[in-house]
């Protein structure tokens, strides 16, 4: 081996979120506790991301995702009084008016920690969720804000500006996302998916005739969008292509109710979906499933061929599973420890070897791969 001889690439990060899981109080009073955090796909280099933005008392944050070329991490920020906590705590429900919620999405520069709020820009909303880069279109970003009471499919410019509403018609709309040719949109709206244009237009209802779809997904290629449908509580994986045709249910979760209680205390809201995910070659979709008296690691082709890629005992939960971009790794959340943590594995479920090592009473939620573009990977 020479002296020059090329170090090897370090481990990708991988976004993710820490919070409390056991304080008195209810929901409130642990997720004021969420910061973002990254780690390497090793277990390495675990750091919290954007401290600055946690400036006071009932503020956290939370990873949301990156941008294209990995430089930036998305960053939710987020502030509520704890007048309003407590009303929703005793009402068991969210109250998210002007003066008692705050959120918005911020970028991160992951080398000069330099942090810009776009969605504070222009202002539109006080609650602004679901930022992500439009594929295929750098100038442009989505993301949903809160106008009047309901959540809206948005677009805006690279700085900010020209904030514009995409809506064809009123509902609560959510899961809003863009095919990765820029050319296509779907997002649900009142518990019903909808595919359109990029601009909104030619809004087409995905006929599933069940009353509960949530959670729309395009594949890496562009040609399907996952989702799952059903009733609330018994939904499942189904995909559907790009032009509403092929509609079909691909898998079946096995009575699991398709969400993952985060707290360790009683959460009005039920804590968090668990939905499906796309290979990076969009040949499988990712999933959890029950099986036995476990929820299960799964993935299933699109031709139905089913794989279960876990094996746990009694009372284990798999959560939120994501596929890295190089399609070689996937991370998930587990509690085979007994803790809500992080793991890392082969594609097939192989080698799972945990990257968080967090205590009882505390949780790593919201995973997300950072992006690798080809031409930083001989950085």
């Amino acid at each position: 081996m020479t002296a020059m001889a090329q170090q090897a690439p370090a481990s990708p990060l991988i976004g993710y979120t820490e919070l409390r899981t056991d304080l008195a109080g209810g929901r409130a009073a642990n997720v004021f506790t969420a910061r973002a955090y990254v780690v390497r796909a090793d277990g390495t280099g675990r750091r919290e991301v954007a401290p600055q933005l946690v400036t006071g008392p009932d503020t956290w944050t939370q990873s949301a995702g990156w941008s294209p070329d990995g430089r930036q991490a998305i960053i939710a920020c987020g502030w509520e009084s704890t007048e309003n906590a407590a009303w929703e705590e005793e009402h068991r429900t969210f109250r998210m008016d002007p003066g008692a919620w705050l959120l918005d999405c911020c970028l991160v520069d992951m080398a000069t920690g330099q942090t810009t709020n776009l969605t504070g820009v222009e202002r539109v909303s006080h609650y602004n969720g679901g930022l992500f880069f439009w594929p295929s279109d750098p100038g442009r970003l989505g993301f949903t804000p809160l106008i009047h009471g309901e959540s809206r499919p948005y677009s805006m410019n690279r700085d900010g500006t020209g904030k514009k509403d995409l809506s064809q018609q009123a509902g609560f709309a959510y899961g809003f996302n863009a095919s990765p040719d820029g050319q296509r949109i779907a997002y649900h709206q009142d518990y019903q998916v909808y595919l359109a244009d990029a601009d909104g237009r030619n809004a087409a209802k995905v006929p599933t005739g069940q009353p509960f779809n949530f959670a729309p997904v395009w594949s890496p290629d562009g040609q399907w969008v996952a989702f799952v449908a059903g009733v609330h509580e018994n939904c499942h994986p189904h995909v559907v292509r790009r032009d509403g045709s092929g509609l079909r249910q691909v898998a079946d979760r096995g009575g699991y109710q398709g969400w993952i209680l985060f707290l360790d205390v009683p959460d009005y809201h039920q804590g968090s979906s668990d939905v499906p995910t796309w290979s990076a070659d969009s040949r499988w979709l990712y999933y959890t499933a029950r099986v036995g008296e476990a929820v299960e690691l799964m993935r299933v082709a699109l031709d139905g061929k089913v794989e279960q890629l876990s094996q746990s005992r009694p009372g284990v939960l798999h959560y939120h599973p994501k596929v890295s971009p190089d399609g070689t790794q996937v991370v998930f959340g587990a509690t085979r420890d007994g803790v809500r943590q992080l793991y890392v594995a082969r594609a097939d479920g192989a080698e799972a070897k945990p990257i968080t090592a967090l205590a009882k009473g505390r949780a790593a939620m919201w995973a997300y791969w950072q992006p690798v573009p080809k031409a930083r990977q001989d950085e």
